[in-house]
């Protein structure tokens, strides 16, 4: 049995998610779970303050936190040299409507496969769009959400391939990189959470499948009340930046040339290097268009507003990961996840493994936030299960068994309030977190049902 606080260790993850749906207060409900859960854990009066000083000093923390801030300065420099407008106008001149908008966001959500780039970039690109064809801010958030992680981990060249490979690698049978690959690569068709979660927006975009739930009443207010939020919403985002009278409209240089140029990099980065350098990527994007904007005439003091800008517009969404991170390092300490693992284990024969996989690694995204960390605790356990009713062989149940962790695992990326992946895709279509996570979790449960259901039958077919 795995180390655990048993069933109070969910304690803090449940009062944060509760809190936040009656608060409407992120910040807030996080952090009365972090000071609550960390008494619960023995860690005292200065529990929270060393629960913030260790999970907001390490890697993991900086890497999100540069990357929220530095595409935070990218979308400002978008704005200040008016290429949003730019690229606004022609996109007009296509006579786009509702359902034209929808399925733009969704085409620009496949085209950036980088999940921490993706949300920023289809939100703050289409927002005037979709604001001018009255699209909610949760709508736009729910697009940008559900072509982040989901896309990001059907692509064969992304850190996600990598990471969900290495994991495989000395489990049964798959003893070197290559088979892990192979391996990964098998399973792609059979993550159905992703795939049906990029087809649910296509579907929901065009209008073959009508909206529900609380996204219908978000739109119904949108349409016919013109309000994008709800009265009292409080938008992960600052108000969009002021366009430079120092500079041309450029499109292709201010917005075209910088966004191919962030994705050369990042996929160069993956071919060269193995692993794709969002983070460096980003940073050498704004260099570039720092000095791109003082040699077209900008004063170094305008830049630096816009730079500082771009900082504070990044603020709202750094405070929230910022409480987030904090929660699911207490999650960790208190076992969370082991007792998970150790309450569903006994019960998983080799017909429902696929199923009880999927259902695991979506609980344990959701709870903690982190696809990443679902991965890593839920493969462990899946693969050897699948390859001893295998006779160590690499069948559809050990592929159907790789591909629900890895499905599982988005579940939780790209709907959990406490993800970061969810806070950015809030910011870059300048929607209230909560509205977008309300919003959005009945079409992700939607999609999730399917997928057990199909790796039931899966499970059922191969035993």
């Amino acid at each position: 049995m795995l180390e655990t606080m048993g069933w109070v260790s969910l304690i803090p993850i449940v009062i944060a998610i509760v809190l936040s749906l009656v608060t409407k207060n992120t910040v807030v409900s996080l952090t009365i779970a972090c000071i609550i859960g960390g008494f619960i854990a023995g860690n005292g009066i200065w529990g929270f303050t060393n629960l913030l000083q260790s999970a907001l000093g390490n890697g993991d923390f900086a890497w999100a936190a540069l990357n929220i801030l530095l595409f935070g300065v990218l979308i400002t420099y978008y704005e200040k040299s008016g290429a949003i407008d730019g690229f606004t106008r022609i996109m007009n001149g296509k006579n786009l409507k509702r359902k034209g908008v929808q399925l733009m966001a969704w085409a620009l959500g496949l085209f950036c496969f980088a999940d921490s780039m993706s949300p920023l970039f289809v939100g703050s690109v289409v927002r005037k769009l979709s604001d001018k064809a009255k699209i909610s801010r949760e709508k736009l958030s729910y697009i940008a959400d559900s072509t982040a992680a989901p896309v990001s981990v059907l692509y064969p060249f992304t850190g996600w391939a990598s990471y969900l490979t290495g994991l495989a690698v000395g489990i049964g049978c798959i003893t070197t990189h290559e088979q892990g690959f192979s391996l990964m690569l098998r399973a792609i068709p059979f993550n159905f959470y992703a795939i049906l979660s990029v087809l649910m927006v296509a579907l929901i975009g065009s209008g073959i499948i009508k909206d529900y739930g609380p996204m219908a009443k978000a739109e119904k207010r949108a349409m016919e009340e013109g309000k994008l939020l709800r009265d009292g919403a409080v938008p992960l985002s600052s108000t969009e930046g002021e366009k430079s009278n120092s500079i041309k409209e450029r499109v292709f240089l201010n917005f075209i040339f910088p966004t191919i140029l962030l994705l050369v990099i990042s996929i160069g980065s993956f071919i060269f290097l193995g692993s794709v350098k969002v983070l460096e990527a980003a940073m050498i994007v704004v260099l570039f268009m720092t000095v791109s904007f003082m040699v077209q005439g900008m004063s170094l003091e305008e830049v630096y507003n816009a730079f500082v800008a771009g900082i504070k517009g990044s603020m709202p969404a750094l405070l929230v990961l910022a409480v987030a991170y904090p929660l699911n390092s207490l999650s960790g300490q208190m076992g969370a996840a082991n007792f998970i693992i150790n309450s569903t284990e006994g019960f998983l024969s080799p017909a429902v493994l696929p199923a009880g996989i999927f259902i695991i690694s979506a609980i344990l995204s959701f709870a903690t936030g982190s696809s990443w960390g679902a991965f890593a605790i839920t493969m462990p356990l899946a693969l050897p299960m699948a390859f001893n009713a295998t006779g160590n062989e690499v069948t559809l149940l050990v592929v159907a068994c790789f591909a629900a962790v890895a499905g599982g695992g988005v579940f939780g990326d790209h709907c959990s309030p406490v993800s970061d992946t969810t806070i950015m895709s809030s910011m870059g279509a300048g929607s209230d977190h909560i509205d977008h996570v309300k919003t959005q979790l009945p079409y992700a449960l939607t999609v999730a049902a399917i997928c057990v259901v199909l790796y039931l039958v899966i499970g059922f077919m191969v035993v």
